[in-house]
């Protein structure tokens, strides 16, 4: 119980330090650890309007919102012959999609840019998208493949019986049980993609296509930091 309680602390330090930044001015130079005894609420306006917080929650949105339903979609179609077809080729396969997602995505960085530039996939929705999905995909896969080898394929075979396709089988018999795992893979995904910042910064470069990690990394540059204002777009972001 005491361990839970020095843990819960812990976690709630951060969130406290947030609280009490976001609601300073930007010249006091008290302790981050004390709260003010006033309301500096100009922080807040000026991580809507100078960082434009609103408009990236609605492009972190959208790219997040787009990039899970087509990950849940193809992972767990993929998964599905993965998990059924039991062959040399489908289990080295697997040992591939393992492999890559051992793979540091920074370290692919370069030619993935040069890539991006080529298809004129910069400082576009689908570029982001394109980028999101593909290094989330392993993760889905394996995680939808393990969960598939747990469901009988007595049930495969009886709605063979009674008429349904293979892609029937999928979608009226398999996917309605994938619903544990599935939460799952959009919690996983969801996170990754909307607090992705590495791709998006070298990706999305114009303003108004900035995403929420972008919005607040603003306030930040090599001259000049307006901790405050930072902080209470920070707060913002995590309302949703």
């Amino acid at each position: 119980m005491v361990a839970a309680a020095v843990l819960l602390v812990i976690h709630f330090v951060p969130f406290y330090i947030l609280i009490s930044v976001s609601f300073k001015k930007q010249m006091d130079l008290s302790s981050r650890w004390s709260l003010p005894n006033y309301f500096h609420f100009e922080n807040f306006a000026l991580a809507l309007e100078k960082g434009g917080l609103l408009q990236a929650l609605i492009n972190t949105f959208i790219i997040t919102l787009i990039s899970v339903i087509l990950i849940v979609l193809i992972g767990s179609m993929a998964a599905y012959p993965l998990a059924r077809v039991k062959s040399i080729c489908n289990r080295v396969l697997l040992s591939v999609i393992l492999g890559v997602m051992m793979i540091p995505p920074l370290s692919v960085l370069v030619p993935l840019y040069k890539t991006m530039v080529a298809i004129k996939g910069i400082n576009t929705y689908w570029g982001i998208i394109l980028i999101s999905v593909t290094y989330n995909l392993p993760i889905s896969i394996f995680l939808f493949t393990n969960f598939i080898n747990t469901i009988p394929t007595a049930l495969d075979e009886a709605a063979l019986i009674d008429g349904c396709s293979k892609i029937s089988v999928f979608y009226k018999i398999v996917l309605p049980n994938l619903k544990p795992v599935t939460a799952s893979v959009v919690i996983l995904t969801g996170v990754y993609v909307w607090n992705d910042y590495s791709f998006q910064m070298y990706i999305l470069q114009k303003k108004d296509l900035r995403t929420v990690t972008l919005a607040i990394g603003s306030f930040f540059t090599e001259n000049a930091a307006n901790l405050n204002a930072g902080a209470a777009a920070a707060l913002l972001a995590i309302i949703p």
